[in-house]
């Protein structure tokens, strides 16, 4: 909704507009992209400078049809967690339709199904129909598990909790993201239709049990890592501690549930067939991030 702010009016250019560019995936497609581009947000402050930053909220559907004014292709990063995330999602689809907008960019999630393990895999793939509906262009990016999130799965005390069985995740690398999305968003500036109407699986170049994902860190920090399987009833009991809304460790558990039942296993070339290299592989990426292992004493 619209609480009466005064509407500034944009310049009517046809550009590309991001989302997501105070965190990590848009802010590193954005440094890939050349030139200045428009940047939608919550605060304009808050957003990499020069650029033309616009402020909007999701859920805003009025306020974001006047950011997107003059904008050609959206790229949508998915809104933060939260329990009223799809419909925030649908009101940034309905203002990208009222403001011209031709085609939407979509970082979505492997395997985004109506009735996906992980519980916010099931929020993309609405998302996803909601784009399809609007009847716009549309590319939908469907990234597996982040290896920079992997070492965070992993406690102080180095171990990795959950209910994963010794299923796989093939996990990707957002470096490798944001080159596939730059180049998807760089080729549609230049007039490319060629990625309309596609969705890619991005992933790493292997699919690891968390076992393998420990091993991967231990190898990497010189600590020592573990993966500690729990039941369902064992991973609430011990996020219960975090004093988390109750979507959100829901998410979190069905996330390593997901990983067992093997719904974020799928390997696929879409990485190198768009940004021209071989995805990077976990190893790779911990010895290029140390800090990401930080934490872990061991």
């Amino acid at each position: 909704m619209h609480h009466g702010v005064k509407l500034t009016a944009y310049p009517q250019v046809m550009t590309i507009a991001l989302t997501g560019t105070t965190g990590n995936v848009g802010r590193k497609v954005l440094e890939r992209l050349a030139g200045s581009h428009v940047l939608i947000g919550r605060s304009a402050q808050k957003m990499p400078g020069g650029h033309d930053a616009r402020e909007a909220s999701y859920g805003d559907t009025a306020a974001m049809t006047a950011a997107l004014a003059g904008v050609e292709t959206l790229f949508f990063v998915s809104g933060r967690e939260s329990a009223t995330r799809l419909d925030e999602h649908k009101s940034v689809i309905a203002a990208a339709a009222a403001a011209g907008v031709l085609r939407i960019v979509y970082l979505s999630f492997l395997g985004a199904a109506a009735d996906s393990t992980f519980t916010l895999g099931r929020q993309h793939f609405h998302t996803e129909q909601r784009i399809i509906e609007s009847g716009l262009a549309h590319t939908f990016l469907r990234d597996s598990l982040y290896q920079d999130y992997l070492p965070f799965m992993t406690g102080a005390d180095g171990v990795i909790r959950g209910p994963a069985g010794d299923g796989r995740i093939s996990a990707v690398a957002i470096d490798d993201v944001a080159d596939v999305a730059a180049e998807i968003l760089s080729a549609a500036a230049s007039g490319d239709t060629g990625h309309d109407g596609r969705a890619y699986a991005l992933t790493g170049p292997a699919a690891l049990t968390l076992d393998e994902v420990a091993e991967a860190i231990a190898a990497a920090s010189g600590r020592p890592v573990r993966y500690v399987l729990e039941t369902q009833a064992e991973a609430y009991a011990s996020r219960v501690k975090y004093n988390a809304p109750a979507f959100e460790v829901e998410g979190w558990v069905t996330s390593y549930q997901a990983i067992g039942v093997g719904e974020l296993a799928a390997l696929s070339g879409d990485v190198e067939r768009i940004a021209g290299h071989p995805p990077i592989s976990f190893a790779e990426y911990l010895g290029a991030h140390p800090a990401s292992f930080a934490h872990i004493t061991g």
